[in-house]
């Protein structure tokens, strides 16, 4: 066959991939839409529309000029929180899954306590950070990190100590330091692992700093301020709209961190 004829073949391969890719979650969203209307009209009574508003006018609000900009400017203070205590948690995370993963004695007395840090309520936590970071974006940039900093160390350290054995040997036969094992052997092997933890973060990261926006009113406000000043005055389609353009910034930042991982390690890895 020749290359002319092979051309609209794997072209028609390619959108169909596209099709099979896309398809799926496309007809959920139309399931979920669908259902949304149902409730808003038919389940609920005229009185209580405010509810659930119906999706074309959750939609509108992203144009109407006396909200939106006052939602995009708020999506915008949200996310150099989120991104700014994600950066943190990532270079402390791997820090510190390194430093555990340098002896078993130093894992037994620093894992514990990232455990703790995973299970204390962050909501119980919030008040005390308040008063002694303030109240505007440095303790914003705290709650995030705190809330995103156990998947960075749990999958850093699990990916280093996944190393074959025999590759572990074959460095030890050639009398390889410590560092160079670090640097050549297990990173290399735990990145799948670490953008793992990077995935998972970019989101618990997002929900950090909405979580902030809650309690710290001072300097500028995020999407959590404005949500919760919507929720108070019963601003439906404004509060359903910062939900969802809260949801959606968390899923960018999500599929930009599987992108990277795809890029990075995805030509020697399976990773989906």
């Amino acid at each position: 066959m020749s290359a002319t004829a092979t051309a609209p073949l794997a072209t028609k391969a390619i959108r169909g991939a596209g099709v099979q890719y896309w398809a799926p979650p496309l007809t959920v969203a139309a399931i979920i839409v669908g259902l949304w209307y149902l409730v808003s009209y038919v389940v609920l009574d005229p009185s209580q529309s405010y509810l659930l508003p119906p999706p074309h006018e959750v939609v509108a609000t992203y144009w109407n000029p006396k909200i939106a900009p006052d939602m995009y400017e708020a999506l915008w203070n949200s996310a150099k929180v989120a991104l700014t205590g994600l950066a943190i948690a990532i270079a402390l995370g791997v820090s510190w899954a390194i430093t555990m993963n340098q002896a078993a004695w130093i894992e037994r007395s620093l894992y514990p306590y990232a455990v703790i840090l995973q299970t204390i309520p962050i909501l119980a936590l919030v008040p005390l950070i308040g008063f002694w970071f303030g109240f505007d974006f440095t303790a914003r940039v705290i709650v995030s990190v705190l809330i995103a900093l156990f998947p960075m160390v749990s999958n850093t350290l699990f990916g280093l100590k996944s190393v074959e054995k025999g590759q572990r040997e074959l460095f030890q036969l050639q009398q390889a330091g410590a560092r160079t094992m670090l640097t050549k052997l297990q990173l290399p092997a735990a990145l799948p692992a670490i953008f793992t933890g990077m995935r998972i973060s970019a989101g618990l990261a997002v929900v950090g700093a909405i979580v902030g926006d809650f309690f710290f009113q001072r300097g500028e406000p995020g999407i959590g301020a404005l949500i919760s000043k919507y929720q108070a005055r019963l601003n439906a389609e404004p509060l359903f709209a910062s939900i969802i353009l809260a949801s959606l910034f968390g899923v960018v930042v999500f599929w930009i961190f599987g992108w990277l991982s795809k890029r990075v390690v995805g030509s020697w890895h399976d990773f989906e």
